[in-house]
């Protein structure tokens, strides 16, 4: 209809229009302001943020995020520090974004899983009611297993599951650790060690796979087990974890670690960049292929110069090179261990630390000097905010990948995890399947194993390891450097398997260290002799060794009972030891490596319920005056090489 002009109708007409103009310029800035809301503009981070959209692609999400921090919360998100420093004013001053149980110890002796995860979930709400509510990522050290938590189930540490050779067996291993690490409310492991130990007078030789980094790099099948197998279509070099029933891992330590001079722990690795590549890097490759969502530098040195300073081997080779797109994490005060004495340039430290591509720093005690160095240093232009944008980014994207932002607290149904019947019977696998049997008879005898389980006249069991759970676990174990003893976790015993294994009727015996006349009095009484021997827990440097001899009493025990009774000797250590010296008393020898808390997987074997299967992941040298020597050197010449170990049939029924 045409309207005519003039009169009250124009009137009516200028008044609607400037209605109507009203209205519209009301929606437009209503519309504009929600589009600022959903972008953040908004200046009050509600709901609209995007970066709290799960539905948002996660480079908006990390995107949107990042430009709201100020200089301090970034720094805050770098940062990690140490339980005992994690109270809720820290954690909200400073804006803390990671936190690890370190010297801070456990919730309690003996905690449950429902006191981890109080104690986690507290801190987490702490990182909750900052300004921009970026939850914390909690890690921890799970090397064979939850093995701070009390009655969590300890596996073989990884030494013994290199003999596996068995990449499924160490990816069903690692989901199982991942699920009992998820029931304390921990989502974030500094494990696995993908070092390729090059000599075993160091203190960490047990941690590494094997001697042979093609070995290693197939047991990085482990970081599928902790974090969940990465979809066909996932991109290369990018972390995944798969849900909450998943971990976050760590590669570590890169790189050469396993190579230093004369196996000294954080010592120097001298290498050429050819030797470096193909021996020491090939289980990066996988790690970082597998999606690993971050790597821990190595405190050791390649040619002299700190791993933490490396900025040639962090940002070039393993950010630009492979492409890693997850965070690097200093070790523990690694920054103070880049002088000597420690911290004495600190700020230096920090600088060449995070121009090297450091992006979290584990900072358990000193993390206001550290916060306060590294806000000067960018403040002043030494690092640009490039550098530091990096970083966070690299660790927002971990969080977001993980799901920390839409699941920040436990998941209380998983309790029941810890300790899980499940998983002990998967540990006791492992063990069976990572014993080595070495020698089994002397010439012209007979094998000795399997032993029979039922003994006319008795059986003996002899040695400072049979009847020591702490011993058979090793180190990283409740404590840092372990504990001997049967108090500090539960767990069976080797000394409690062949009770267990034995027909109803057969005398067993434990003599923890006799000496030839009690052996002499009673060899009558006994059909054989089983002696357990080895080496005390330790990590670290406190375990490096240069002369690698059974530990006191084992070579008298060895001696004393072995030459008066048929006896085998199963020897628990880290690495092999000298043994050529007793190897003549012996009927049979059986490295059982560190098999923690499942026991009875050394009498399964032991007794024929499963054959032995294990290889030797690693050269069993004769004197440490050949040492370093490895499969593949041009002077060979071992007591066992790599791969060696006898098989064994299961016993009839």
């Amino acid at each position: 209809m045409e309207v005519p002009s003039g009169g009250s109708n124009s009137r009516c007409r200028v008044a609607f229009t400037a209605a109507a103009a009203l209205i519209l310029l009301q929606l437009c800035a209503s519309f504009l302001a929600a589009a600022a809301a959903g972008a953040g503009g908004d200046g009050k981070y509600g709901a609209g943020a995007r970066y709290k959209d799960p539905r948002q692609p996660l480079n908006a999400r990390i995107d949107d995020l990042l430009r709201r921090l100020t200089l301090a919360e970034k720094i805050g998100q770098m940062s990690q520090i140490d339980r005992v420093n994690a109270s809720a004013d820290v954690i909200n001053k400073y804006f803390i974004g990671s936190v690890l149980r370190g010297l801070g110890g456990v919730p309690a002796a003996n905690a449950p899983a429902e006191a981890w995860v109080k104690m986690v979930d507290e801190m987490q709400s702490a990182a909750l009611s900052t300004r921009l509510g970026i939850p914390l990522m909690f890690g921890i050290d799970a090397n064979h297993g939850h093995s701070y938590a009390y009655k969590a189930t300890i596996f073989p540490h990884n030494i013994g599951l290199g003999c596996t050779r068995d990449p499924e067996l160490a990816k069903r291993i690692g989901a199982a650790v991942a699920l009992e690490v998820r029931s304390t409310g921990i989502p974030y492991i500094f494990a696995p060690c993908v070092a390729v130990s090059r000599d075993p007078r160091w203190g960490r030789c047990y941690e590494s796979f094997s001697e042979d980094p093609k070995l290693v790099q197939q047991m990085t099948s482990i970081i599928s087990g902790f974090q969940g197998e990465i979809p066909a279509n996932g991109r290369p070099g990018a972390p995944f974890v798969a849900g909450q029933r998943n971990v976050a891992a760590c590669a570590k330590h890169y790189v050469g670690d396993g190579g230093t001079t004369r196996g000294i722990n954080e010592n120097n690795t001298v290498a050429s960049f050819h030797e470096l590549l193909s021996v020491h890097m090939p289980p990066y490759y996988n790690a970082v292929i597998r999606g690993v969502s971050s790597v821990m530098i190595s405190y050791s040195s390649w040619n002299g110069v700190k791993m933490h300073a490396n900025r040639d081997l962090i940002a070039g080779f393993l950010k630009t090179k492979l492409r890693f797109r997850g965070f690097v994490i200093s070790d523990w005060q690694g920054l103070d261990r880049m002088t000597t004495p420690e911290h004495a340039d600190y700020l230096q430290s920090v600088k060449l630390g995070i121009h090297a591509g450091i992006d979290m720093v584990m900072i358990p005690f000193t993390y206001t000097e550290f916060i306060d160095d590294l806000t000067a240093l960018v403040e002043n232009g030494t690092i640009p905010m490039s550098r530091i944008d990096d970083a966070v980014r690299r660790i927002l994207r971990v969080k977001f990948t993980m799901g920390l932002f839409e699941h920040p607290y436990a998941d209380r149904s998983l309790a029941g995890e810890l300790g899980k019947q499940e998983h002990h019977d998967l540990a006791r696998e492992a063990v069976r399947r990572s014993l080595v049997l070495l020698k089994n008879g002397k010439p012209g005898d007979k094998p000795l194993l399997p032993l029979p389980k039922t003994a006319s006249k008795g059986v003996l069991v002899a040695g400072s390891h049979a009847d020591d759970l702490g011993s058979q676990c090793g180190g990283w174990t409740i404590t840092w450097q372990g504990l001997t003893g049967n108090n500090l976790t539960a767990g069976t015993t080797i000394l409690d398997g062949i009770r267990r294994a034995v027909h109803p009727g057969t005398d067993v015996v434990f003599a923890e260290n006799p000496d030839a006349g009690f052996v002499e009095q009673n060899k009558a009484k006994f059909d054989y002799a089983i002696v357990v021997v080895g080496e005390p827990p330790y990590a670290e440097t406190a375990g490096d060794n240069m002369n690698l001899t059974i530990p006191a009493p084992g070579p008298s025990i060895i001696q004393n009972v072995c030459g008066g009774i048929k006896c085998v000797v199963v020897l628990v250590s880290g690495r092999p030891l000298v043994v050529e010296p007793y190897l003549n008393t012996m009927d049979a020898l059986v490295a059982a490596w560190l098999p923690g808390t499942e026991g009875q997987g050394v009498s399964d074997v032991l007794f024929g319920d499963h054959g032995f299967t294990g290889k030797l992941s690693r050269t069993w040298f004769r004197s440490v005056e050949q040492l370093p020597m490895n499969v593949g050197d041009a002077h060979y010449d071992p007591l066992f090489p790599f791969g060696y170990g006898h098989e064994t049939q299961p016993s009839a029924a």
